[in-house]
């Protein structure tokens, strides 16, 4: 468990290299500067859209520029912010980008509809008069698909500009959580004391002493009980500027709009969650399960992380984590393998933790940038390395997007986006089971499989339930107080976790601490995505070659077409709920072979 340093105790090998964006914090400033004048070169283009093809063309091809600019000035000012989120240069610098950026989307707002109101019939035309706006069709049938939903230029404008007020929640929570709460340090039963951190959160739920568990549980989440009226009013606010866009845009619902971009039926959504609620009784069994190898009269909370497998080997060193990884993910072939070796040998990642750094993880890239940034806390345990496997899933997803893809569909669908980092980690999971003969050390793997399972899926299962349920009650014109949400994430971890473990008063408040919530309608393309990465590692495992082609097409495709359409490619269907069920069904048989190894 690691005591965090301040960022300048830490050696440069383990920190992102920042320069291949910008050479120094001057050279931003300079771009910064130079930009609004290029800003300005884009209105030129408002209410000409129908001159020609030609002109369309231009605006196209110079905001897609203006795009690359804005988000390399955006990313590089919130990645340094991020190394230490209390120092307030930063601070300010993320502000001026994300002002910035604002600006940008506010002159480009008129794009869109000016395409919509040439019609269908013309934009043909136009893509027979110039070829090279052939690449945007599918663009313009996805902005037509969506003509009443997108707005007049004037409100479009003023959505635009009320777009860095509306994210307010999220700033206000990232930065309680990441800079200014304070945990009180947890006593362990020989009463020492022990830091709590971000970082270390995970590792100290790990221990075997139970005393050390219970106050590291009850400490971490008092921090956020003190703030809980603040936290609850950025939350309740998040939640009505999403009522507020969709209302504003003429969907049926906050998840309606929130999915509709993509394509993504709602029913995806609901069916989720109806297919995973009517089928605990593998949840339920697995904590049964805990609470017999752990030999305990009762379940608690701060019991649910705990290795259950003794003796085991849970320390895996930053060198042994890499070589685990390019190892175990080889199945993808050569050049996914060199491409690994690239994310770390050329200073991708941003390794371990420091004081201020903002807590766990993530992959962020644009287009036009030389490669994606990871972002991680490293802590040297079995789930870091399974994050590191995660995250490089992300970026490499993004790398071959980026070098696929033109700027328009240089991106992937949120709903893809938790599909190849998990792939990775059901790979890797998969080549430690195959290369493991330690029986203790299998063991341990299952149940960490298990708790994969737990934590993406039925864990973000139950957290997609409580997003979509304090999105009806607030269009009911419910208030969400701090009692009435901790009240409803308490009724949801009674029903998803069962009757077999007690869960206190404060395990209700955990709503609180969760930084997802501020993407709405994200954490379900977690459970959706495993989901279908769990069908993919299948299918690449007893397919071999096939599967693979198949699949790295899905990495290079970005947003060429809905991600439905993708994933039916690669060979999952999501509009059905098979993929559920069978991520469902792999969960008991893990049961079954954990009960199998490790019968007397």
């Amino acid at each position: 468990m690691s005591k965090l340093k301040d960022r300048k105790d830490t050696a440069q090998e383990f920190k992102w290299n920042l320069e291949t964006i910008f050479t120094s914090d001057e050279a931003w400033q300079e771009k910064l500067d130079e930009l609004p004048a290029s800003l300005n070169k884009i209105e030129a283009y408002k209410g000409r859209l129908q001159e020609s093809a030609e002109t369309l063309l231009d605006c196209l091809t110079l905001s897609y520029e203006l795009h690359t600019s804005t988000m390399k000035l955006y990313l590089y000012a919130r990645f340094k912010q991020d190394e230490d989120t209390t120092n307030t240069f930063y601070l300010g610098m993320a502000d001026k980008a994300e002002s910035i950026n604002t600006k940008f989307k506010t002159i480009i707002s008129f794009i869109d509809r000016e395409i919509i109101d040439l019609g269908q019939e013309k934009l043909n035309t136009y893509m027979i008069t110039n070829n090279r706006l052939k690449i945007y069709k599918h663009h313009f049938d996805n902005l037509l698909r969506l003509k009443n939903h997108i707005l007049s230029t004037e409100i479009e404008e003023i959505l635009a500009k009320a777009s860095e007020v509306g994210q307010a929640s999220q700033g206000i929570f990232n930065m309680l959580n990441d800079a200014d709460i304070i945990f009180k340090e947890a006593v362990d039963s020989n009463n020492k004391k022990h830091e709590i951190n971000h970082t270390n959160y995970s590792s100290l739920m790990e221990q075997t002493d139970r005393t050390l568990r219970e106050n590291a549980f009850n400490n971490f989440i008092d921090s956020y009980i003190a703030q809980k009226n603040t936290l609850a009013t950025a939350y309740s606010f998040n939640v009505k500027n999403n009522l507020f866009e969709a209302n504003v845009r003429k969907h049926e619902s906050a998840l309606d709009s929130s999915l509709s971009n993509y394509n993504i039926p709602t029913t995806i959504y609901k069916n989720l969650i109806d297919t995973v609620s009517n089928n605990l009784h593998g949840f339920h069994r697995y904590v049964d399960m805990r609470k017999k190898y752990l030999n305990y009269d009762n379940m608690q909370m701060w019991d649910m992380s705990v290795p259950i497998v003794k003796d085991a080997n849970t320390q895996i060193s930053w060198e042994d984590a890499k070589t685990n990884v390019i190892e175990g993910l080889a199945i993808l072939g050569e050049e996914y393998q060199s491409l690994i070796k690239k994310v770390f040998d050329e200073n991708w990642i941003d390794v371990y933790g420091n004081k201020g750094k903002r807590s766990g993880a993530y992959s962020w890239s644009t287009y036009g940038l030389k490669h994606p940034y990871i972002l991680m806390n490293y802590d040297n345990t079995m789930y870091d390395m399974f994050t590191l496997a995660h995250e490089v899933g992300h970026a490499l997803h993004s790398h071959y997007t980026e070098t696929n893809q033109p700027a328009v569909y240089g991106s992937y669908g949120i709903f893809l986006a938790e599909v190849a980092s998990t792939v990775n980690e059901a790979l890797l999971m998969n080549h430690l089971l195959n290369t493991t003969t330690d029986k203790t050390q299998r063991s341990y793997l299952l149940n960490h499989f298990i708790r994969q399972f737990v934590g993406t899926f039925f864990y973000q299962t139950m957290l997609a339930e409580f997003e979509k349920t304090t999105h009806e009650m607030a269009e009911q014109g419910k208030p969400l107080t701090p009692d009435l949400l901790s009240g409803l994430y308490h009724g949801l971890l009674t029903k998803y976790y069962g009757s077999n473990i007690i869960i206190n008063e404060k395990a209700g408040y955990h709503w609180s601490r969760i930084p997802h919530f501020y993407r709405s309608f994200y954490v379900y393309q977690y459970a959706t995505g495993f989901s279908a990465s769990i069908v993919l590692s299948k299918k690449i495992q007893e397919e071999g070659a096939p599967a693979v082609e198949k699949y790295l097409n899905l990495l290079k495709s970005g947003c060429k077409d809905y991600p439905i359409n993708l994933l039916k490619e690669a060979g999952v269907d999501m509009t059905t709920t098979e993929p559920i069920k069978d991520a469902l069904k792999i969960f008991e048989e893990l049961l079954d072979k954990f009960e199998e190894t490790n019968q007397n």
